[in-house]
């Protein structure tokens, strides 16, 4: 007698930790498997009477390969014979409510149809892996004081092939492109907005129905796990836009799984997000939590990730967010905090530092909730960092401003230092602020065309001269006139432009001399790397800093936020001898007027802004400059 295959893959310990809210590695027992003779498949569905596969395998009948129960546990598990790699299946549900019953993707999926077909694909994830150096490597690129310099990308638009069709590139297609795009670029990290399968193109991924597969739009599993490696063996990490907060209504998917709100809450109140359509996930139930841990994992664990951008977590820690009074339930104290949610941040922060030390997890958290970015045994939510909303708006508001006007909201610049070391930061341009009618980073500007790029360069070049890592959403880095939409590519073709090749040539010259400078990403999070020199003049609208590194590495910047040259301005420095300029904002090889300071200046022993030592510089009009001192 021929030995039977593998029917279950489920013990006692994985339904345990399934019911308790801890199990972090469902991938690997529930959706489907392929053993020997065909797959088993499992699906959590606690109030349904009835749960079968259908596919094409079976001539998508529901009546030919039923599940069965696994005890209480609300899993329904079972082997059918024949399935191989790329058969397309679904489950068709009964429910104990009664009514006709329904067919569901599969939320545990590693594959999907290409959308708006929903069927769920058999897909083994087997890949050959040549990151080793990477992964062995990579908490020095992750660790707090190394440069982060992200570079946010959505796949679909970043580059088209107008000679098929103009489409999308493939993600083995994408993998080589990127990579050298991105060394060239001086960029550290790769961020790419939701890639979890979706059916909605224009969601940009942040209405996902796969939380545990890639979008099929751009090819298999491994294809994407081949962009990743490439990346890896270029040295550029890979961050993920992860989406915990909320999923579509699609009746396909996620949405009343077995009949009853399984995933959301039932009422509106709780489970309906009033901002985006889309249902909020009951993170009081035990099984959803598992679920959700789970999804973070295999992006960790089979496609070697190396964070996760967490969206919307605003949404998630107030219950009333986006709710008018009446529209909302308070938590058991009567409070607006959604306390099943902050525990959940906390416990799956806490559970993926502890399994991958080496990751970096970046919270898009839009309050004052304090600690975010502080460890869970502090009290805060247990994030490495945090998305720097504050000094994003101050910014892009004073940068909208006539210069004429701008002295009087001198403020904008400086306030953020009142709590730039409350939290790790992370300062973001991101897709949020090009698109919706709110005009490209480049059309923010104001003035002639070569004022507006001259503001820009000043713009991200003031970014690179704040403590804080950085990140910019593409086609900020090239000057993009028309705002970004997913529909189309990137205007590359106005690289030809001098003005646009010139923001391009600063962005990459300014990321170079950021991670090559220790004082510009050693002590981002620290007031020991960061100095006032004089951020008082708000007549000139001129502001002076040191950043410092934690060997005494010292690098002095002067920003002229006005189209008027300042020649002869002296300002105090730390120490005598000579500065050299190593980065101006208005050299001609970026589309600037060539103004300077002949390569560097020297300081002389006259007191000034509090220092025995000063220099006198020439800052250019809307520019900003850096030295470095050398003793």
């Amino acid at each position: 007698m021929s030995e039977q295959p593998i029917r279950t893959l489920l013990s006692e310990q994985d339904l345990y930790l399934f019911n308790e809210g801890s199990h972090t590695g469902l991938y690997e027992k529930l959706g489907a498997h392929l053993v020997e003779g065909g797959a088993v498949f499992g699906v959590w569905a606690p109030n349904a009477s009835y749960v079968a596969v259908i596919g094409d395998f079976n001539g998508w009948s529901q009546a030919a390969n039923p599940l069965q129960a696994v005890g209480s546990s609300g899993i329904w598990e079972g082997f059918v014979a024949g399935v191989t790699q790329g058969h397309h299946y679904k489950y068709h549900i009964a429910s104990r409510q009664g009514g006709p019953g329904f067919d569901k993707t599969d939320p545990y999926a590693a594959y999907y149809e290409l959308a708006p077909q929903t069927a769920s694909i058999v897909w083994d994830l087997g890949y050959e892996w040549g990151d080793a150096e990477w992964m062995t490597t990579r908490a020095k690129h992750n660790a707090a004081d190394a440069p982060m310099v992200i570079y946010e990308m959505h796949i679909g638009s970043w580059m088209h092939k107008p000679e098929d069709g103009n489409r999308s590139l493939s993600y083995r297609e994408l993998g080589p492109k990127l990579a050298e795009y991105i060394v060239k670029m001086g960029y550290t990290h790769v961020e790419f907005l939701p890639i979890m399968e979706h059916p909605y193109y224009p969601s940009w991924g942040y209405h996902a129905t796969g939380f545990f597969a890639p979008t099929s739009r751009y090819g298999t599993p491994q294809d994407f796990m081949f962009l990743i490696d490439t990346l890896h063996q270029h040295g550029i990490g890979v961050i993920l836009d992860w989406v915990p907060s909320h999923f579509p209504t699609d009746s396909f998917a996620l949405s009343e799984f077995d009949g009853t709100h399984l995933y959301e809450h039932a009422d509106p109140r709780q489970g309906l997000q009033p901002d985006w359509g889309s249902l909020v996930f009951n993170y009081s139930r035990h099984e959803v939590r598992s679920f959700l841990m789970s999804s973070a994992f295999i992006w960790l664990e089979k496609y070697h990730v190396d964070g996760f951008r967490v969206d919307a977590v605003a949404s998630m820690l107030y219950l009333d967010f986006s709710r008018k009074a009446g529209e909302w339930i308070p938590n058991q104290y009567g409070g607006r905090e959604n306390l099943e949610a902050i525990s959940f941040l906390r416990r799956i922060n806490e559970l993926i530092y502890e399994r991958y030390p080496d990751v970096q997890l970046i919270a898009e958290e839009s309050t004052a909730w304090p600690m975010v970015s502080r460890p869970t045994y502090l009290g805060g939510l247990g994030f490495g960092m945090k998305w720097d909303m504050g000094w994003m708006h101050d910014m892009l508001e004073y940068m909208k401003m006539d210069p004429v006007f701008r002295k009087y909201r001198h403020d904008r610049l400086t306030f953020r230092m009142l709590y730039a070391f409350q939290e790790n930061f992370v300062l973001a341009l991101s897709h949020d602020e090009v698109v919706h009618l709110k005009g490209s980073l480049l059309t923010k500007m104001p003035g002639d065309d070569w004022q507006k790029f001259a503001n820009l360069r000043l713009l991200l070049g003031y970014m690179t001269a704040q403590p804080g890592k950085k990140l910019l959403f593409m086609g900020g880095e090239i000057g993009q006139w028309g705002e970004w939409s997913h529909d189309r590519s990137l205007d590359w073709h106005l690289l030809k432009n001098p003005l646009n090749a010139g923001i391009q040539r600063f962005v990459a010259d300014a990321n170079k001399l950021y991670r090559a400078e220790p004082a510009l990403h050693q002590l981002d999070f620290s007031w020991d790397g960061f100095e006032w020199i004089d951020c008082n003049d708000a007549d000139q609208s001129i502001i002076s800093l040191i950043r410092k590194g934690k060997d005494g590495e010292v690098i002095l910047i002067a920003c002229n936020f006005t189209p008027v040259p300042r020649y002869s301005y002296r300002i105090g420095v730390p120490q005598g001898g000579q500065w050299r300029e190593v980065l101006n904002s208005d050299a001609t090889e970026y589309g600037g007027g060539g103004i300077g300071n002949l390569g560097h200046v020297e300081a002389d022993d006259i007191e000034c802004s509090g220092r025995r030592h000063s220099v006198v510089l020439t800052l250019p009009p809307l520019a900003i400059v850096f030295f470095r001192g050398d003793d």
